[in-house]
């Protein structure tokens, strides 16, 4: 089981979670640019499984999910060698926890292939330190279709509503479990970030109170 960080330390380490859509490379970005941190992004647009997975779930699922465990697996080792700050986009967590326990539970990976990951997912992060902060930006589905269709990424078009629905429960039950470090929940139906200083400046706040305030981990 990780320990929780020294929260006394200079460097911080702060993860972005949340669904598809909910705005986490835009809030790396925001973070990045304002505390002068190094930004750490999903691999997205150069992931070779990903356009397939949506156009097949069920073939590709394992291969999917074993590529972004190795992914963040690989980065979240090199955030603790630097040392300087860092905000990364999703955490190592959110794959077990979220998408390989979905696609095992709608029959989209089978239990062989999902208790193999299981026990990669346990190894790997047996090695790992939790963040500083783990932000979770809460959006109900209309918000992440309206996201997912403004940045217009053509394997994200095939994404179902039903299958966002699920990933939000699962997220909701992953986030309220979640122990081994300091969380901030931020609702992102109401708040625009990216186009509204007033709403920037609102979560930028929030964050600075958690992570330099007096009472830190309240």
């Amino acid at each position: 089981m990780p320990t929780t960080p020294d929260l006394s330390s200079n460097k911080k380490y702060v993860a972005i979670a949340g669904n598809i859509g909910a705005g986490k490379s835009s809030l790396t970005k925001v973070l990045s640019d304002y505390f002068k941190w190094k930004a750490f992004y999903e691999r997205v647009d150069d992931n070779p499984y990903l356009s397939d997975f949506y156009g097949d779930m069920r073939r590709w699922s394992f291969n999917l999910q074993v590529f972004f465990l190795s992914s963040r697996f690989k980065h979240q080792r090199e955030i603790e060698e630097l040392p300087y700050s860092v905000v990364q986009d999703r955490s190592i967590y959110e794959d077990a926890e979220i998408f390989a326990r979905n696609l095992h539970e709608m029959a989209l990976m089978t239990s062989r292939d999902y208790e193999n990951y299981c026990d990669l997912f346990s190894i790997m992060t047996s090695y790992l330190r939790p963040p500083h902060l783990l932000i979770y930006l809460r959006a109900k589905v209309p918000t992440l279709v309206g996201h997912i269709q403004q940045r217009g990424r053509d394997y994200e078009s095939t994404i179902r509503i039903d299958y966002l629905e699920r990933l939000n429960g699962h997220y909701e039950d992953w986030i309220d479990r979640y122990d081994i470090g300091p969380k901030l929940i931020v609702d992102v139906d109401e708040l625009d970030f990216v186009n509204s200083d007033t709403d920037r400046s609102e979560i930028i706040s929030r964050i600075e109170s958690r992570l330099f305030g007096l009472f830190p981990d309240e």
